[in-house]
């Protein structure tokens, strides 16, 4: 039978950047932060932002005047984009932009389309939703701010108390947060109930950590209690996919999730799980590389308690 802390625990992998320190997105992460960033831009900055995600090599070889001229924007606007979009200046986003052509130059197959129809046959349904919770995936490991993550991840590891909000679909990603954290001996509770989410935050104080979890960033029911919790001095954390949101204003570190495209089949409680899972992930294994010494007994305390519940009953 394999060991499942073995599994999990395959060797001390390296823990994220230090806080302080600042990554320029690869280039296989702009057109993620794209995605992820338009929605919250002024309009002449999305002009900026899709003409770079739609014609890289094009954009790779203009000036920032030329690519004003043709955006129909002013030099400060591109150059507030790039910074946006995660790049010290327009430079560092020319190099990206190049990077982003050659990759497209490769040979890789192109993009197929993720709208599902009514009349689609299963095996398209299939393959669509495969190629699109693949995208998303990629999408949030590439935009995902490994310096923002490595101190949630340094916070929780230390922490009395870990509460954890959500509610609709974001309270499953919760619940599945807290029995990992649970598994490897921290404390940590989710709360989809907003009445119990606030009165369980107002016992938090420093030193204990609260997570919410808020695909829009504006879900009341999440923010309130992240609120009280940040007012009663706890480390809190935002896990959304929308950076931008009301949520950000009470959150001392921010985990942005993809924002994948919805369709009538396929609304954002679907479209965001999947985001949401892979960070949720992120944070629980670099929780448990941290605390490697009591995780490791306890995962392995858990499995066995569990095990005669997988073995074939005896007679």
């Amino acid at each position: 039978m394999t060991n499942p802390v073995k599994e999990i625990f395959s060797g001390e992998a390296p823990l994220p950047a230090a806080p302080g320190t600042r990554e320029v997105p690869p280039p296989a992460a702009l057109a993620a932060k794209v995605r992820t960033l338009s929605p919250s831009m002024t309009r002449s900055m999305q002009r900026v932002a899709e003409a770079v995600a739609d014609d890289p090599a094009g954009c790779a070889a203009l000036t920032v005047t030329g690519l004003a001229e043709l955006t129909g924007t002013s030099e400060a606007t591109v150059v507030r984009t790039a910074r946006l979009l995660g790049y010290p200046g327009y430079r560092d986003l020319r190099l990206a932009l190049a990077g982003l052509a050659a990759h497209q130059e490769s040979g890789r197959a192109p993009a197929l389309t993720t709208d599902i129809a009514v009349d689609d046959p299963i095996g398209d349904v299939v393959a669509k939703l495969a190629y699109d919770e693949q995208q998303t995936l990629a999408d949030t490991a590439a935009g995902l701010d490994t310096v923002q993550l490595g101190a949630a991840v340094a916070a929780a590891a230390t922490a009395r108390r870990i509460d954890i909000y959500g509610v609709g679909a974001s309270s499953l990603v919760g619940m599945d947060l807290a029995q990992k954290l649970l598994r490897i001996g921290l404390i940590a509770h989710a709360h989809s109930d907003p009445h119990l989410a606030v009165t369980n935050a107002v016992q938090l104080r420093s030193g204990d950590v609260a997570v919410a979890i808020t695909h829009s960033g504006s879900t009341g029911d999440v923010i309130e209690p992240l609120r009280v919790a940040f007012d009663r001095g706890a480390t809190t954390i935002a896990i959304t996919g929308r950076p931008d949101g009301p949520v950000s204003q009470y959150a001392d570190h921010i985990l942005t999730t993809s924002t994948a495209r919805e369709s009538e089949l396929r609304p954002a409680a679907m479209s965001s799980r999947t985001s949401q899972l892979l960070v949720v992930d992120c944070l629980f294994i670099g929780v448990a590389q941290r605390t490697y010494e009591s995780a490791a007994p306890a995962l392995a305390a858990s499995y066995e308690a569990l095990a005669h519940r997988h073995s074939p009953r005896t007679r």
